[in-house]
């Protein structure tokens, strides 16, 4: 029995009144899409920044079938498994410490909810309860969820029109500049009591249209936090594992979030999981004899076995003894695209170009129409989807040369003939 792609499946992001028929995907394998009516394309964009290993690595497929035979789901209410007990370790080890706490989920935007509650709870636990509100960055995007809408930008961005109904956060410019930097300073200075935290995604916006910023920028803005008795949360749902060139943004400038969100390519882009993570300093305010001091928060499927599983094959493959190492593959990703996109600087409709590890994007001068673009690029055996004003790929780290060569090949025919 053949379905209709459009007669019951609401898409996300789409106008599905006069959106063009999606793309229908048959099966995957490494870097390409394979389709339904037997085209295959090179996906540029690895499911959204997620399938970071390609699409299908047998070493994840063989753990998340080995562990949905043993046990596919359990809840977490006072029930532990080894999976996350394990990835929890992993994950603490790796980013802010042996004694960091992790909090699973289901997906990004649920990490940075659970993020602004630990941090608004922190403050609580403590005394503190009219510390209940965010300084966030213009440009900003941290998921669809009604807190995580509340820190994305407030006026350009897909939830400008929810004003009024979320809750008004404080919104302030990456500060890159020394102007820029004495006003930051000088908010913080004279609102810091009403904040609960600074939320911000290290060093590139992605859902912005990767938008970058600086390293020396973000670690100012964690020395104004630690001056201002602040907590600093990092979003690296996109960023995280390997994306900007290193495990994890925040790590080029030097710092340590206290509370870090990570999701998209936790699992390798196989399955739903996210976590919040957070130092010991902001946990111990939950750890006491008060029963009101908990954190009330249980997503039902938090810690999914599978989920687990994928995720802890996922982080074998970025261990210092795997076969391929993937940070050196994103350094290779970055020069070729350098090579390849930067000059396209010149061309009279090109605003920027942006390279950042396996990230590169080049911004025109008007905005893109999603659909036609798609078009075109399928048309060329790719697969790339606009971002506003910017056309972009962030390939699956495993990508050869010729496929992102020609990746970048297309993005250049789509700038040239604009």
């Amino acid at each position: 029995m053949k379905f209709d792609d459009r007669k019951n499946l609401w898409l996300p992001y789409s106008q599905m009144k006069i959106a063009d028929d999606p793309v229908h995907v048959a099966h995957t394998d490494g870097v390409r899409l394979h389709l339904a009516d037997g085209q295959v394309l090179i996906d540029g964009i690895a499911s959204w920044w997620t399938a970071c290993h390609g699409y299908n690595h047998p070493h994840i497929i063989d753990a998340l079938i080995r562990q949905v035979k043993s046990m596919p789901h359990i809840m977490m209410g006072g029930v532990v498994h080894d999976q996350a007990t394990r990835l929890s370790s992993r994950l603490a080890t790796m980013t802010l410490g042996d004694d960091a706490m992790c909090f699973f989920s289901e997906s990004g935007s649920v990490a940075v909810e659970v993020a602004l509650k630990i941090a608004v709870q922190h403050w609580i636990n403590q005394g503190a309860s009219l510390r209940k509100r965010f300084a966030c960055f213009a440009g900003a995007y941290h998921g669809d969820t009604t807190g995580a809408m509340s820190v994305c930008d407030a006026e350009d961005s897909m939830h400008a029109h929810f004003k009024g109904y979320l809750i008004e956060q404080f919104q302030a410019t990456v500060p890159e500049t020394d102007e820029q930097r004495g006003v930051f300073s000088t908010w913080l200075e004279r609102h810091h009591q009403e904040l609960a935290g600074v939320i911000i995604e290290p060093l590139v916006q992605m859902a912005a249209g990767m938008r970058m910023h600086s390293a020396n920028a973000l670690r100012f803005i964690a020395d104004q936090c630690h001056q201002f008795g602040l907590l600093l949360i990092a979003d690296e749902v996109a960023t995280g594992f390997g994306r900007t060139g290193s495990l994890f943004a925040f790590q080029q400038a030097n710092i340590k979030p206290d509370i870090l969100c990570v999701g998209k390519a936790l699992t390798g882009g196989t399955l739903p999981l996210a976590a919040t993570i957070a130092s010991q300093h902001v946990y111990s305010q939950f750890h006491s004899n008060d029963p009101a001091h908990a954190l009330m928060h249980g997503p039902t499927f938090m810690g999914n076995p599978v989920a687990c599983a994928a995720a802890n094959a996922s982080l074998d493959l970025f261990d210092a003894g795997a076969a391929e190492n993937r940070l050196e593959q994103v350094d290779k990703i970055e020069r070729t695209l350098g090579d390849s996109l930067l000059p396209l600087l010149d061309h009279k409709h090109v605003v920027d170009v942006r390279v950042k590890g396996a990230i590169g994007a080049v911004q025109l001068d008007a905005m893109i129409d999603v659909d036609q673009a798609m078009s075109f690029f399928r048309n060329r055996g790719t697969f790339v989807r606009a971002l506003r004003d910017v056309v972009y790929v962030a390939p699956s780290f495993v990508i050869n040369q010729r496929d992102l060569r020609t990746l970048c090949a297309a993005v250049s025919g789509f700038v040239t003939l604009g």
